[in-house]
């Protein structure tokens, strides 16, 4: 099948991560990708690999999620979401589908991503939200909080955030501009919220890791500058646990 007689998709999920290994297919635990790949097979009678925007990692949540498929013959919008949505466990959606160019990468065309990683900090915590917030263990300075976010803007080297440095995209190109880095109220807490134009291994956990670090006075906010300078993971603070994060957008031209 060449590409003049091929047709490419763009989908957009929604999924649960909690009892997923991640997006990526592996081989000792279930995965997004391998659920979707599946129903795919069914409506469409024919094995289709999925390319997606970015590997989220397991417990890791997606409102937004994206992949891409070509198919040789076009595919009725409706049908499909009625389909798959149909045959995929509730816990994963498929939002929407878009006919998209013969040279759209549902990864390599992203300009920016935007993730929400949830914390809360009332006293007694919401069983509702045990899967999806994180609750700090230390009292948390929502003042030192925000001052250490803004401290994340900008255009840095973010090695010292990635958890693989030497494999990758870290290992050639770890310079990321974060061109929001924001605390925004919510019930029960806050969330934060990061737009850049990508993120490497790990690196939302482990900047909001750094940044409770700093709230809760264990990493003074004059250090932040020196971590980034010394490219070292282990000077930052520890990751924080993957319930809390949401892969929300992915945005293309």
């Amino acid at each position: 099948m060449g590409e003049e007689d091929s047709h490419k998709y763009l989908i957009t999920i929604a999924y649960d991560g909690t009892r997923y290994g991640g997006w990526q297919i592996q081989p000792n635990s279930l995965s997004i990708q391998e659920q979707i790949e599946s129903i795919l097979q069914v409506f469409l009678r024919r094995e289709v690999k999925l390319v997606g925007a970015g590997r989220t990692d397991a417990g890791v949540h997606a409102l937004g999620q994206t992949a891409h498929f070509t198919f040789d013959r076009p595919v009725d919008a409706y049908r499909f979401l009625r389909a798959a949505n149909g045959l995929l466990p509730t816990d994963i959606r498929i939002k929407s589908i878009h006919s998209v160019p013969p040279d759209f990468h549902a990864r390599y065309s992203a300009k920016r991503k935007i993730y929400h990683y949830h914390l809360y900090l009332d006293p007694i915590e919401d069983p509702f939200k045990v899967n999806t917030v994180y609750k700090p263990i230390y009292r948390i300075d929502l003042e030192l909080l925000k001052r250490c976010m803004e401290l994340y803007l900008g255009t840095h080297d973010f090695s010292a955030f990635a958890n693989s440095q030497t494999e990758g995209v870290a290992a050639h190109d770890p310079v990321r501009t974060m061109i929001r880095a924001d605390v925004v109220p919510e019930e029960g807490g806050v969330r934060l919220e990061f737009e850049a134009d990508g993120f490497l291994y790990k690196m939302v956990r482990n900047l909001v890791g750094t940044a409770l670090a700093a709230a809760s006075k264990k990493i003074k906010l004059e250090e932040i500058p020196g971590i980034f300078h010394g490219r070292d993971r282990r000077k930052a603070g520890q990751s924080v646990p993957p319930q809390g994060l949401f892969l929300v957008k992915v945005i293309y031209d």
